[in-house]
């Protein structure tokens, strides 16, 4: 099977077993500041989990794009990556650990309506409880039936603690013992196993986790179990690379259809005759392919270059990925064609990524363009380093000149270090992080001012302009097109500041149509109204909303017209507004200007 195949086989499976199918949630967590992407499908979920009525029902399934980059280092090998899709189904106080067990046993060994891998290569394990849970004997029995019902040996069963089988998403939240499911990759261990010879097989890498079925039923705070969760729930799932890759019998996930063809399009560039082992190319161009997959899912999801948070990760794999192709020997602009491949790999699974495929590549490119500028100047910079590191004789770096290296000429840590080791010098990364938090700290501090609706107070002139800008942003997007989002504002007495997503300079016709189409509005005399929805009514109306802030569960919509449906424009605010849109005045665009890259800015005043 395809891994397309693969994935309507999952849907329509657990269509078949009366489950919603949910669409993935964006990249960025909506409600939750504590980590910059989803790390876990259950995640944009934790509400229900707790309790909270779901609006599909209690029983869920759907593929969540997941980003972790706590491996990074180990992206390359056989089955790391910082991109990928977690498969899961959840019951919400519905069924529990029978049904849960029975299907997915069901689906990976099922040839008509599963995945039909060999039951007899599967190997399974269960928590042997401890002080916060009992051993889970319950599993254990299902599985012991589901194995005799098929004629499988049950010596594939096995009792381990709390680091194996236990899930949490971390010290706060629902959490709950699992059975996890192992897979055989060598085919050479169908009769069953000890524990001992289970566990050595387990870390050589013979024995792959694919499936994991999680009982949470306990709520944990500050790292402690503290009581059970008001329902019995279930959260299952596995990484869909790794399903796809022991479905289609490869080694490797990067041998999957998924890969290989921005893998055979980097061996196609990869410069003849380059001086390095195999395992190293091989190495260099997983990475590349992996970190531009990444990209193109990030960027599709509203994810800028910065250098910090969310945009810091983004730019961070761009160069790591830049530097492999320097590796490789490949041609500049390869990114921008590797990045086109997996556009039209997922342009049919997620909407956003066919709707931003141009700007997709458009912001890569210009990122390698901008990263291969100011290496020239930071190797400069580098070189003065060296030289004074050699005439004082001293091997280590000061960590302030290696910030610079980083936030000035966007030098990766890791390419830092590489450098650094070439001339035998030395740079102290416990240092270097903390500069970057206070960096992270400070950028979030001016955000809450910059950035959060953009008034600095409710003055009269500024709730004006904070109206006004609902107004611009919808006449970039009629103009410019729906590609536009906003990135920040800021709103004086004097003058409004409008950030937007726009790859290119706005011709002086792009912006007399903007003018004018405001100024239309302004004269039309439209109120503005406001209404209070559930999220996911307000999302459905059309409502223009941006998931790297945070909302609750009702939101305010302010909408410019008589009525929400027709409204011209319509956005998730907190206000405050005029009544009327006649109270603004004449609209007029003092400036527009680049900010980064891929962000432009409009200044313009009411007179």
């Amino acid at each position: 099977m395809m891994s397309h195949e693969i994935r309507q086989k999952f849907l329509d499976f657990f269509v078949s077993k009366d489950h919603a199918i949910l669409k993935s949630a964006p990249i960025v967590p909506e409600n939750d500041a504590s980590v910059l992407f989803n790390i876990a499908g259950m995640q944009p979920l934790i509400p229900y989990l707790l309790g909270e009525p779901h609006p599909q029902g209690k029983r869920l399934a759907n593929l969540q794009k997941c980003i972790r980059t706590i491996d990074i280092e180990e992206v390359g090998d056989s089955r790391h990556l910082t991109f990928f899709e977690m498969m899961g189904n959840w019951s919400l106080g519905d069924y529990f650990k029978k049904e849960a067990i029975e299907w997915s046993y069901e689906l990976l060994t099922d040839k008509d309506i599963g995945f039909g891998l060999d039951p007899n290569r599967l190997y399974v394990t269960c928590f042997e409880g401890d002080i916060d849970a009992p051993k889970d004997e319950e599993s254990a029995k299902i599985w012991e039936n589901i194995l005799k019902k098929n004629n499988i040996s049950t010596n594939r069963i096995f009792f381990l603690p709390k680091k194996n089988n236990w899930w949490s998403a971390g010290d706060n939240g629902p959490c709950g013992p699992d059975t996890e499911m192992f897979y055989d990759i060598t085919g050479k261990h169908t009769e069953g196993l000890d524990k001992e010879e289970y566990i050595k097989l387990d870390e050589r890498g013979e024995l792959v986790e694919i499936w994991n079925d999680v009982f949470m039923e306990y709520l944990k705070k500050d790292g402690k179990i503290i009581s059970k969760l008001q329902n019995k729930n279930v959260d299952t799932g596995s990484g869909f690379e790794r399903i796809v890759m022991m479905v289609q019998g490869v080694n490797s996930v990067y041998e999957t259809d998924i890969f290989k063809p921005a893998l055979d399009k980097i061996v196609s560039l990869t410069k003849k005759n380059i001086n390095i082992a195999a395992f190293e190319i091989a190495r260099s161009s997983r990475v590349i392919a992996d970190h531009v997959r990444t990209a193109v899912i990030m960027l599709s999801d509203g994810v800028i270059f910065s250098n910090t948070d969310q945009g810091y990760i983004l730019r961070r794999l761009i160069r790591r990925a830049l530097r492999h192709a320097d590796v490789l020997g490949l041609p500049e602009n390869s990114l921008y064609v590797i990045a086109d491949i997996f556009t039209d790999y997922y342009k049919d699974v997620y909407d956003n990524v066919a709707k931003q495929k141009e700007t997709i590549k458009v912001f890569i490119n210009g990122e390698e363009k901008k990263f291969r500028k100011a290496l020239i100047q930071g190797i400069k910079e580098f070189n003065k380093i060296v030289t004074y590191n050699k005439e004082h004789n001293t091997e280590m770096i000061d960590s302030q000149k290696v910030f610079t290296l980083f936030e000035s000429y966007g030098f990766p840590i890791e390419m830092i270090e590489e450098l650094a080791s070439e001339h035998k010098l030395k740079i102290n990364k416990d240092e270097f992080d903390q500069l970057f938090k206070i960096h992270q700290e400070n950028s979030r501090a001016g955000a809450l001012i910059k950035f959060k609706g953009g008034l600095a107070g409710d003055g009269i002139m500024e709730v004006k302009y904070h109206t006004a800008t609902h107004l611009l942003h919808q006449a970039l997007r009629t103009v410019l097109g729906e590609s536009v989002q906003q990135k920040g504002s800021n709103i004086t007495t004097e003058r409004l500041r409008f950030d937007f997503a726009f790859d290119r300079k706005m011709t002086d016709e792009e912006k007399v149509k903007v003018e004018t189409i405001v100024n239309e509005k302004i004269s039309e005399a439209l109120p503005m109204n406001m209404v209070t929805l559930p999220k996911d009514e307000a999302i459905a109306s059309g409502a223009l909303h941006f998931f790297a802030d945070k909302y609750g569960d009702m939101v305010n919509v302010y909408y410019i017209g008589e009525n929400l449906e027709d409204a011209f424009s319509k956005e998730f605010c907190g206000g405050p507004h005029v009544k009327n849109t006649s109270e603004l005045g004449h609209f007029k665009i003092a400036k527009e200007e680049a900010v980064s890259q891929g962000v432009r800015r409009i200044k313009a005043v009411l007179e």
